[in-house]
């Protein structure tokens, strides 16, 4: 017989960005020790609140099945004396086993005659198994911050109130510090706040009945249908913006949506403030008109229908205009400084303990820009100078100083009102994109220019004191700016060798970099080729990329060329045999020393027309090589399948003759090397 599982722990408010990373390791923990007691199941779901984490796991049978299992011993010639009597090793293998030396078993294996036993496992009552798995589950349950609270020694995101954890109509026993599990749960803190039985097959509609939408999927969608409505009701269309969406489904347990209205005169501030002021401090939508222009309007989600939406929305409107207010006057005092002025300031602003300040970190990412320009795109050279040596500037802003996410954003906006050319003032924004994995890229090359000097400095700048990311962590997020150093080189097609570019960073640190520069020059390269091939191996081949990675990594657009033509040429029938035969020959060859080929020494006439073949697609490929044309110069190499395979056919490569044998070597070498200008394909052989 099956039955379903409920856990849920109850706590004070979990911060809304812990939640969802919280669930999913609960459902991935628990799948993973389900399957290591062989306990199957039909489906594992879960649900969440800034109260209650929740998991529920249907279908459960109530004890494992029972296992026979076939265990083989020592070799019987061990386990026996020679009057037949047992030996120790038999019945010690017995009594390990817990079966009679009469059930011992002889088996023949290739090895002889060995001693075998047959268990029979009986299985264990699930609800006895689940308690340590529980606990387990409970006290593992990785968060960014957690705390401890009264007398308790066990750490959590927030103090818990509660744990429910039922398996069909039993409690299954576990704790965290005094609180330990029943059948009890709570509802919504404000309308149904006494305790309540829940059970695990009806778990969502009890919470329901008692004010709280566990399903955050659906708590998600009943936000956005009463926002929109809610907007639509000013006359305007909701801004959506997933983001904030996801953050307020972890902020309530019953939303509610209401619309409200601000002073029009805030409609003066740029578009970027006013939807961060509402978003960042209240958690507001904004509203747009059909035009997609900003409305005097907000939206809101409260955690429950007070019954007097009236009255909500002035409490609503009255907090926002004092943030707007703020705004305002933060911007109006802002644009009496130009941004050159406020350049010297960056002295007094620490960039990294150890690294320097602002303003160093300000004047390396102006000469990387013009270092980058001149390798890649001379005509941006006085726009990206100019743009990165203001890069910075707005972080000395009052803005900046209340809205951090805004840096950039005020940047542009004060650029602009200072009549800085539009292109500069795009650039100074547009290099912090992209913000994250996913986000836009800039659209101006100098943007993408200011923004990719900009990351090498900081990622440079980490390694060369030794602040490189590890395992889970990542305190600078590096990751994130290689990632993004990647997508903004790839993006505008810059031509620029990683390495130089690398070599050039860390020139510019000097003496900041405290350890040895060729060693952190050659694990900023392998950190970088290793995101690289991450993100690649999501969109191509993962042999493909590492095929590519692995001969061939310092420009990013010609890497993505080859990868292309590698995974273009692999759906031809020939290549899957060429790259066989590659390997063969990369085995062939891997301890020796190939040297010049002689064609005086070719003797075998398999030998001479693979001879005569590699010459001809050399200069084939050659001038498509030349011309980063991967695609051709592959089907060129497809004309060697033939004559390299009959070569292995017909020729001995390990002559008796020690001049043809190296000589052979050498051929098999120079077929290697012409190979290996695009990849080691090898690697994409079956």
């Amino acid at each position: 017989m099956a039955n379903d599982l409920i856990v849920e722990i109850g706590t004070e408010e979990i911060p809304a960005a812990y939640i969802t990373p919280a669930l999913n390791f609960m459902a991935g923990k628990i799948a993973k020790e389900l399957a290591a007691l062989r306990l199957e199941y039909n489906d594992i779901s879960t649900a969440g609140t800034p109260r209650r984490l929740a998991l529920v796991v249907t279908g459960l049978p109530e004890r494992q099945a029972d296992r026979r299992e076939e265990v083989t011993g020592p070799p019987k010639k061990a386990a026996f004396a020679p009057d037949g009597k047992p030996t120790k090793a038999a019945i010690g293998f017995a009594r390990t086993r817990g079966v009679e030396l009469s059930d011992l078993k002889t088996i023949k294996t290739d090895k002889g005659d060995y001693l075998m036993a047959v268990v029979e496992n009986r299985g264990q009552d699930t609800a006895a198994l689940l308690s340590p798995v529980l606990n387990g589950i409970i006290s593992q349950i990785p968060f960014p911050k957690s705390m401890r609270w009264g007398s308790g020694r066990d750490a959590f995101a927030r103090p818990v109130r509660w744990i429910v954890a039922i398996f069909g109509e039993k409690v299954i026993d576990c704790a965290i510090n005094e609180i330990r599990s029943g059948r009890e749960s709570r509802g919504h803190r404000f309308t149904t706040p006494a305790a309540i039985s829940v059970t695990p097959n009806n778990y969502r509609e009890q919470m329901r009945r008692a004010g709280v939408i566990v399903d955050i999927a659906e708590r998600r969608e009943m936000i956005i249908e009463q926002a929109r409505a809610a907007a639509e009701k000013t006359g305007g269309h909701l801004l959506e913006d997933d983001a904030l969406l996801d953050l307020v489904t972890n902020l309530v347990e019953m939303p509610h949506a209401v619309a409200g209205s601000f002073d029009h005169k805030f409609l003066h501030l740029p578009r970027g403030v006013l939807i961060t002021s509402m978003r960042e401090h209240q958690k507001y939508f904004a509203v747009v008109d059909d035009k997609g222009e900003l409305r005097a309007n907000f939206v809101a989600i409260n955690n429950l229908d007070t019954g007097n939406d009236d009255l909500a929305v002035r409490g609503h409107e009255r907090v926002l205009r004092a943030r707007l207010e703020d705004a305002l006057f933060f911007f109006r005092e802002d644009r009496n400084h130009r941004l050159e002025e406020l350049l010297p300031r960056l002295d007094g602003v620490v960039f990294q303990a150890g690294l320097g300040t602002m303003r160093e970190k300000s004047d390396r990412i102006t000469a990387m820009a013009e270092w980058i320009c001149a390798k890649a795109a001379p005509e941006e050279t006085d726009t990206a100078m100019t743009a990165a040596r203001l890069a910075k500037a707005d972080l000395l802003t009052e803005m900046v100083a209340e809205f951090p996410s805004l840096q950039g954003i005020m940047g542009r906006e004060y650029a602009r009102n200072e009549g800085i050319p539009p292109e500069i003032a795009l650039a100074i924004a547009e290099h912090y994109m992209p913000v994250r994995a996913g986000a836009a890229l800039p659209q101006s090359k100098t943007g993408a220019i200011v923004g990719i000097a900009d990351r090498i400095d900081t990622i440079s700048a980490c390694f060369g004191i030794g602040k490189e990311p590890s395992g889970n962590t990542d305190p600078f997020g590096l990751r994130r700016l290689a990632l993004g150093l990647i997508h903004l080189i790839a993006a505008h097609d810059l031509n620029i060798s990683l390495g130089e570019l690398t070599e050039k960073s860390l020139a510019l640190l000097g003496d900041k970099v405290s350890r040895d520069g060729a060693k952190t020059l050659t694990a900023i390269i392998a950190f970088i080729r290793g995101r690289y091939v991450n993100d690649r191996g999501t969109t191509w081949s993962q042999a493909a990329v590492e095929a590519v990675t692995s001969v061939h990594f310092d420009s990013i657009p010609e890497a993505d060329r080859r990868i292309r033509a590698l995974v273009e040429i692999s759906e031809d029938k020939a290549f899957a045999i060429l790259a066989g035969s590659f390997k063969r020959v990369r085995n062939i060859i891997k301890d020796q020393i190939p040297g010049t080929v002689d064609p005086a020494l070719l003797v075998e006439a398999e030998e001479k027309e693979l001879y005569s073949a590699l010459v001809r697609v050399e200069e084939e490929a050659r001038p498509k090589l030349a011309a980063g044309d991967f695609t051709a110069a592959m089907r060129a190499f497809l004309a060697l399948k033939d004559p390299v395979d009959t070569f292995f056919d017909q020729v001995m490569v390990m002559d008796e003759d020690e001049r043809r044998r190296d000589n052979r070597v050498s051929l098999l070498g120079r077929v290697a090397a012409l190979f290996l200008r695009v990849g080691d394909f090898s690697r994409m052989s079956v």
